[in-house]
Order: structure tokens, then sequence, then C-alpha cells
């Protein structure tokens, strides 16, 4: 009779830094497997530590709790193979090396032993990696025999170069397991599964399974969507995005029983989930009681408040309405209309009292000085001081409404709407903010009232203001800024690709200009491939001006 072994996928959602709840769930999970009757369990990448843990790692006292914890994994579950993530303090003669040298590392754990141990090979050191700030590389391919069947272990990176698997297959694996911990952006699913997975079981005639983490941490979501291919590439199995899973996979004559495909995600659904996940996590990994947020009665902050609502339930979420001199009724009607449909706590706080104080202390000041962009921006700054003080007395942390498109050329006030904990809409461009909402609206609630969507964007701060007095169209904009940010073109190449030469160089200097405002941003969900923050890492002084000509710059 043909044997038949018994791999469970483990797709959890680790916390970086929480050891004791990290350890609790894999124990959880070794338990699940068991009662499924595996030979093996398999764990993401660094699933003790959480990924990615950063300058933890330069903490002798956390490497020492991630061992110690490996060990309590390793003496408490009997009776199944653990393929688990860790980080692997490097020893000689028993003694840690000083400075110490570090691995990130993949254990293979039986009845308190260690029957594997492989050491991550290539360290990526782009985008928003940097592991070789960290870890040594491993050298050495691992294959290890997993209820009968010869396994290859590689770790993330290790499947997207040249060598690993071929090296394993030429061990004699029949089946490559990777660990991993991959981040979201809107194309990497695909890429991860059309461009490597089914590419390398085809090019290596081998099965194989790829587990990935779920869930956010600070900017980056992990979307999970774990699966399963056969030696032809063909996807066998597909755990969901997005959501913690389990799936048990029969593995016998080098093929697998066809388990679950979940639905790969595409378009808007893809990066709304992605963005609710990454706020859920952020509120509450830390402990916040609940969100808080300025409802303008603009796009942005309407669909920042769905998913808020979306994220942590409407118990949760408060919105308040901040009007001045400027709010047309229009804006208080459809904020108030949106927090009824989604049953938020909603309060209107008129900023005038405060705004016309602050005015009459700047006076003398400000003299015989045109009014200019300094009053508009006490306004923002009004609304902000309202906001933290909600924050701080109901420990809810403040939701920021800013979009990319806005971050990139500085159309945001400092200290005012930038203002904030988090911002879900960081990293999405103002015609992904339209499309966005379109989506959400198709539920039947239909939060998001219709004329806040054709509406021309306006801040409110000046009478009759709307922002195509102060930037390029959004359907002109934001392809110039994917150019130049996500893409380096410079502005010859943009200009050559069909935009007005003024306007790219008007929109290249408001974005070098404004790099200051950005490192006092918020931090925010990442959905891009190039988003501000660990992906963009410009400095603020330096002396090249992409456009030519030296930037202006604004608050």
């Amino acid at each position: 009779m043909t044997r038949q072994t018994k791999f469970t996928l483990a797709q959890i959602n680790p916390k970086v830094g929480d050891l004791d709840g990290n350890l609790r769930k894999v124990i959880d999970h070794c338990d699940l497997a068991r009662a499924a009757n595996a030979d093996a369990v398999i764990f993401p990448e660094l699933a003790i530590s959480g990924y990615p843990p950063e300058d933890l790692l330069l903490r002798r006292d956390f490497l020492a709790r991630c061992e110690n914890h490996l060990a309590t994994l390793k003496s408490q579950v009997k009776g199944i193979d653990i393929v688990i993530g860790h980080p692997l303090v490097a020893q000689v003669d028993g003694q840690e090396k000083a400075p110490h040298k570090i691995y990130n590392a993949v254990s293979v754990l039986r009845d308190g032993k260690t029957r594997a141990l492989y050491r991550k090979r290539h360290l990526p050191n782009y985008a928003v990696f940097d592991e070789r700030r960290y870890f040594a590389a491993g050298s050495e391919p691992c294959v290890v025999d997993l209820g009968g069947v010869k396994v290859g272990l590689a770790i993330c990176e290790d499947i997207w170069q040249a060598g690993p698997i071929a090296q394993s297959a030429a061990l004699g694996a029949q089946l490559i397991i990777a660990v991993n911990a991959s981040p979201f952006h809107n194309e990497q699913a695909f890429l991860r599964e059309e461009g490597v997975v089914r590419k390398n079981a085809r090019a290596s005639k081998l099965p194989m399974i790829y587990l990935n983490q779920v869930g956010g941490q600070d900017e980056l979501v992990f979307d999970g969507s774990s699966l399963a291919v056969d030696a032809s590439g063909e996807v066998v199995a597909r755990l969901p995005a997005f959501i913690e899973a389990v799936e048990t996979l029969t593995f016998a004559d080098g093929k697998f029983d066809k388990g679950k495909v979940a639905p790969r995600l595409q378009g808007a659904e893809l990066i709304y989930r992605a963005i609710v996940l990454g706020v859920r996590d952020y509120i509450d990994k830390n402990n916040f009681g609940g969100a808080v947020l300025g409802l303008s009665g603009g796009i942005d902050s309407a669909l920042t408040l769905a998913i808020a609502v979306d994220a942590i339930g409407k118990s949760r979420v408060s919105a308040v309405m901040m009007p001045s001199r400027h709010t047309s009724k229009m804006s208080i009607e459809d904020a108030q209309s949106q927090a009824e449909k989604l049953g938020v706590k909603f309060e209107i706080i008129s900023i005038e009292p405060i705004y016309q104080a602050a005015l009459a202390q700047l006076a003398p000041r400000f003299d015989a000085a045109a009014v200019d962009v300094a009053e508009q921006n006490i306004q923002a700054r009004c609304r902000a001081m309202l906001l933290m003080a909600i924050s701080n007395k109901f420990g809810q942390i403040v939701l920021t409404t800013g979009n990319k498109s806005e971050m990139a050329v500085g159309y945001a006030t400092l200290y005012g709407d930038m203002a904030g904990g988090f911002s879900a809409i960081k990293d999405v461009p103002k015609m992904m903010v339209y499309e966005l909402a379109r989506h959400r609206n198709q539920r039947p609630d239909q939060p998001i009232p219709p004329r806040v969507i054709t509406r021309a964007p306006s801040a409110e701060l000046a009478p009759d203001q709307i922002d195509a007095d102060s930037l390029p169209l959004y359907d002109i904009l934001d392809p110039i800024l994917e150019l130049f940010i996500e893409q380096d073109k410079s502005a010859d190449e943009i200009i050559a690709a069909g935009f007005a030469h003024e306007v790219v160089h008007r929109v290249i200097d408001m974005v070098i200009a404004n790099e200051y405002k950005r490192r006092q941003s918020a931090p925010g969900v990442r959905v891009t491939s190039r988003a501000f923050g660990k992906d963009r890492r410009y400095p603020i002084t330096s002396g090249f001006c992409p456009s030519g000509f030296a930037p202006s710059e604004s608050a």
C-alpha cells in the first residue's frame, strides 16, 4: 500500500516580539495538526519572533528568549514534525560569539529533538527588506525526511534566486517546502504564485508547498495566500488571503490530493482587504481602544471611515465634523449621512472660535501681511488639536486621511491634517481612492454618499477652493507620480511618455521639496510596490534636483 504523508499548512498571524503569544499560537496549531493526523506541520518564516523583528535582533535578551521559547516548543509538543522559522544565534564551543552572529533559520523539531536545521542562504536587501543588517547567510542546502518524504527546505528569498531548489533536487528531494514572510503589494501575490512558485515547480519537476504568514505589522501587510502546487505547476491548494487559515494536504507517490483552492483576489477587493487588515492589526496589536477621525464630507475621510468600521467595528469608531466658515452645507450633510449609515458616534465641533482666537493672538505678528496659506493651515491645526485631545482622553488612535498623491506633493498641513497615529490610505493614489470608494459602495449599506464621489475635491480652507487650484488634475498627477516614485523615471523619460514639460517639472519639484513633511507623517498601510517609508529612503537634504530646478517648499 502506498504510504500517504499528511502536511498541515498553518497560515498564522504572529506579532513581532510577542514571544509568549506566538508560542501559544504555534502550540495550538500543532494540536490542530495532530488532530488531523498530520505527519508534519509547517509555520512561517521567523514564526517564533514575528517578522520583521528589525532591531530587536540586536538585543541579546530578545535572542535568548527566542531560543528559550523554541526549546519550550521542542519539549512540549510530541508526535509530529514541526517545521518552524526562528532566529538562530551562532555558537562556538557552546558560547555565543561577540559580537553575536545570527541566522534566519528553520528547524525541524520532533519529540524533544532538532531533526534538521536550515539557515537562509539569500538575504534580501532591497525594497522593504534589510536582512543583511541583521543576519549572516547560510551556505548549505538541507533535505530532511518528513513522514517518508525527502523534503528540501527553503526560506522565502531562497526560491526567488537560482540554485537552492536545484541543489535540493540534486540531493534527492521529492518535495520543496518554502516558509515565508512575504509582504503584500498590489502585484505581489500574482508575481509570487505565477513567477516564482509555479515556475520553480515546473523547472525542477518537484511539487512545492509555499507557506506564508498573514497579518499587519506596522506599514507592512502579509496576505498569506499560501499554496501547494504539483510538479507541473498546477495549484492544488490555496489558502484564503488576509485571514488565518489551516489546511492539511495528503501527499503520496509524488503528488498531492486536491485541496481547497481559495479564489485569488484581484483589483479593488484585493487592495481594500489589505488595508482593512493593516488598520485592524495596527490598532489591535498596539492595544488602542478604538479610532477617531475627522470626517470632512470629502472622499478621503469617507473612505477612511468605511475602512475603520470594517476593520474594528462601528462601536469602536467615532467621527468628528469640525466645520469652519469655509465648510459647505453639503459637506456637513454628507458627513452626517455617512456616519448615520455606518452607525458610528458622530459629533460636530466648530473650529471657528479657536480659529478666531488664534488669528487674534497672531494679529500683531502678522500685522498687515496678506492673507495666504498660513491662515489656511491654522484651520487644519485647530482640527488636529481637537482630534488629539479626544485621542488622549478616550484612548482612540487618530486615523489621518491623506492619500498618496497628497503626501507625494505636500498637499497636506504639517501638524494639521497630517497629525495622527496611523494612515489607512497613505499609499493609495487619489484615483485609486475613487476606485475603492466605488467598490465599497457596491455593498448593500452603500455608506459613501454618491456626491462625495462625484464632487470636485476640496480642502475647504478658503472660499470656493478646489484641489485643482493648486495641483494638476489627479488623472494626470497620479501617473506622473507613479513613473517618478515607483519606477524611478527621470523628468525627460516622463515627458517622453506624453506629459507636459512644465507639469512634470512642477510635480517633481513638489515631491522633492516635501520630503521633510513625509518624514514626519504617520505610518500607513503599504499597498504599492514603492511606498513612502521603508520602501523609499530619500534624503531630506540633497543638492540633486531631478527636475533640474531648485524646488520651493510649502507648509
